[in-house]
């Protein structure tokens, strides 16, 4: 009896000790430390201990891995006021948004300007002498027509006088010179007469030519020079253009595109200021040489008118003679 009761409080004893021994390991493993089993018997050789990070390196190596993507933060977008200009490129808010031709004149140097203001000055001078010289040009042709036609019709140097006595015109002119003439020269050879007389027309027309070709020399300045000048502004606002360029130390094409564009709207002003200048100077000379052309004719009919006269008078002097 004796014997069963050690025998069972012997089996109860090494059941608690198979139930003990597992909890204190894993407590132990837990705490990164490790518990050698308590037996009377030679322990076998201690493991090495594993320190926690190699650990979990090691139980990663012996895991199957698994990756895990985690999603990169995304930043703010740069406002563009807040935005850091890359290199070689300046900030939008600093770049010129309105490149119409006002905005460029008002972003130009000042002595892009003055150029730029005196082309404006010149094409529109170009165009009051268009309207102004086309008036006088026709109404002055007009004009002689109507008295070239009046001579012709006329049988005397005195008729003619008398229907232009109160007109101060080029025609009108040639008439009263010529019979001036003719009255101080009556008791002279004729052919001295006529010479005088031809000497007389030709400095009236001369006159008349000179006064008619006003504002002509104006309008070949304009038209021979503006170009030139604006040339001088285009290389102006160039070289002002490659100035900035240097200071802002870009080359970007936004850098250079307003600078050269303010620089070449002073070619086209002088373009545009010197092109109708040369067609308007072409058309007036023409015009000019008509007027001078009906003149012309005005001075033959009344030099007609005067030798008519002359012969008349001599056959006078003759038949009083007999």
């Amino acid at each position: 009896m004796v014997l069963n009761f050690r025998s069972l409080a012997a089996g109860v004893m090494l059941s608690c000790m198979l139930f003990a021994v597992p909890a204190l390991g894993q407590n132990a493993a837990q705490q990164g430390g490790t518990i050698a089993p308590a037996t009377t018997q030679a322990s076998a050789p201690e493991p090495l201990a594993i320190p926690p990070a190699e650990s979990q390196h090691a139980n990663k190596a012996q895991s199957p891995s698994v990756d895990f993507q985690v999603p990169a933060a995304t930043a703010p977008e740069a406002s563009p006021e807040t935005a850091t200009a890359a290199p070689g490129r300046l900030p939008a808010h600093t770049l010129p948004h309105d490149l119409t031709p006002w905005q460029m004149f008002l972003d130009a140097d000042i002595v892009v300007k003055a150029v730029m203001i005196g082309l404006v000055i010149a094409s529109f001078l170009t165009w009051v002498l268009w309207f102004a010289k086309s008036l006088e040009l026709r109404f002055e042709k007009r004009r002689a027509r109507r008295k070239n036609r009046s001579l012709e019709r006329a049988k005397s140097l005195d008729d003619a006088r008398h229907e232009f006595a109160t007109d101060k015109d080029p025609v009108a002119r040639l008439v009263r010179a010529a019979a001036h003439e003719v009255e101080l020269s009556h008791m002279l050879p004729k052919d001295g007469v006529k010479e005088r007389i031809v000497w007389q027309l030709e400095r009236i027309e001369a006159t008349a030519s000179r006064r008619i070709s006003n504002g002509m020399g104006i309008l070949a300045t304009i038209g021979a020079t503006a170009p030139f000048v604006g040339l001088f502004g285009t290389v102006w606002g160039i070289m002002n253009s490659f100035i900035g360029i240097s200071k802002a130390h870009s080359t970007s094409l936004a850098v250079v595109a307003p600078g050269i564009a303010e620089a070449l709207l002073a070619t086209a002003m002088g373009l545009v200021a010197a092109i109708p200048a040369v067609v308007i100077y072409n058309a007036f000379t023409r015009s000019i040489g008509g007027y001078r052309l009906i003149l012309g004719n005005a001075s033959a009919n009344v030099l007609r008118l005067a030798s008519r006269d002359l012969d008349r008078g001599g056959v006078r002097l003759r038949e009083a003679a007999e």
